[in-house]
């Protein structure tokens, strides 16, 4: 049997598996400021195994990308062994499941958070993937309690005894979603506990000294991105690289890449219904009047972008421009 390939390197910043977002065109927008790791948007089992939705598009990978991985959710064990099979054929570096989405929508049907609270059920799903799939399997959870690490290490060990190469740990539970504190004495606990696999650590970076923070609380070499990255993907080069934010124009460039890419992949009209969120995060927290930000949300075609784009300039001083999360 051929040797299955590493997961991530020390030192790895990987863009997190965004739904709703990190579709080809957004990885792209990311890998010109330095992404190499990134992930599809997760993807529903069911729905890939019954051809429904947009799977083509949310699996469809570009001759560009170095290192693609993809991530399913599910809490069926049928489902998730005919979604694991279908995914055989395609090209990937790694299968991920997600046991940490908090979501409304994905934890009613007792996917995601949800599932990663019920561990027998969580590894019994774990199991049906691994053994129906060809690729690496890792998995993303949340810690299940702020104060006592037991459950989660429980899970993490299950995991890893099912066939897991490497964990993803956001430092939060389900009920704070994105916000909040997070907890880094538990995702230390994983680490020292499973010191044979990568533990990434994941939760509320979102600039240098939030990275720095992160990595010397937990002791994880490697780290995801998520929200921070949303509007931002100079991060990867200022955490990477230490480079500075990008210049006004490096930011008009990139925002104009992004948004001609989801024309190419959804047509104009689509594209840019999707792409007002898109350039409203762009927008957010740079100092830009409110009605720029208002403006993004009427945008129609690519013209009212570059009249957008050209209004940035009217009273920014040069020099760059950097995010401030808000």
């Amino acid at each position: 049997m051929d040797q299955l390939p590493p997961v991530y390197p020390d030192d790895a910043l990987i863009m997190a598996p965004l739904s709703g977002f990190t579709d080809l065109a957004y990885r792209r927008a990311a890998r010109r400021c330095g992404c190499r790791f990134a992930f599809t948007e997760m993807v529903d089992a069911a729905s890939l195994t019954y051809s429904n939705g947009n799977g083509e598009v949310l699996l469809k990978r570009g001759d560009d990308e170095p290192f693609l991985a993809v991530q399913l959710v599910g809490a069926s064990e049928e489902l998730l062994k005919c979604a694991a099979a279908k995914l055989n054929d395609r090209n990937f570096e790694l299968l991920d499941f997600n046991l940490g989405c908090p979501v409304p929508k994905v934890v009613k049907k007792g996917a995601g958070a949800a599932l990663g609270r019920d561990i027998a059920h969580a590894l019994r799903c774990f199991k049906a993937i691994a053994e129906n799939s060809r690729f690496t399997l890792t998995a993303k959870l949340r810690i299940l309690d702020e104060i006592d690490p037991s459950p989660t290490l429980e899970l993490c060990s299950g995991l890893v005894d099912a066939g897991a190469k490497a964990l993803t740990i956001h430092g939060r539970t389900r009920e704070h979603f994105y916000t909040g504190t997070v907890h880094f004495d538990i995702i230390r606990q994983v680490r020292e506990a499973l010191p044979h696999i990568p533990v990434i650590a994941n939760g509320g970076v979102n600039s240098k000294e939030s990275y720095d923070l992160i990595r010397r609380e937990t002791g994880c070499s490697r780290v995801m991105l998520a929200q921070g990255i949303m509007g931002n993907p100079w991060l990867f080069r200022e955490l990477s690289a230490n480079l500075p934010p990008p210049t006004l124009e490096e930011w008009k460039e990139v925002v104009r890449f992004h948004v001609c890419e989801m024309i190419a992949l959804y047509g104009e009209a689509s594209a840019m219904r999707q792409a007002r969120k898109i350039v409203h995060d762009y927008l957010k927290g740079r100092g830009f009047a409110a009605a720029l930000r208002a403006e993004a949300s009427g945008l129609s075609t690519l013209a009212d972008l570059d009249g957008l784009l050209a209004r940035t300039g009217i009273g920014k001083v040069s020099g760059t421009i950097r995010k401030i999360m808000i």
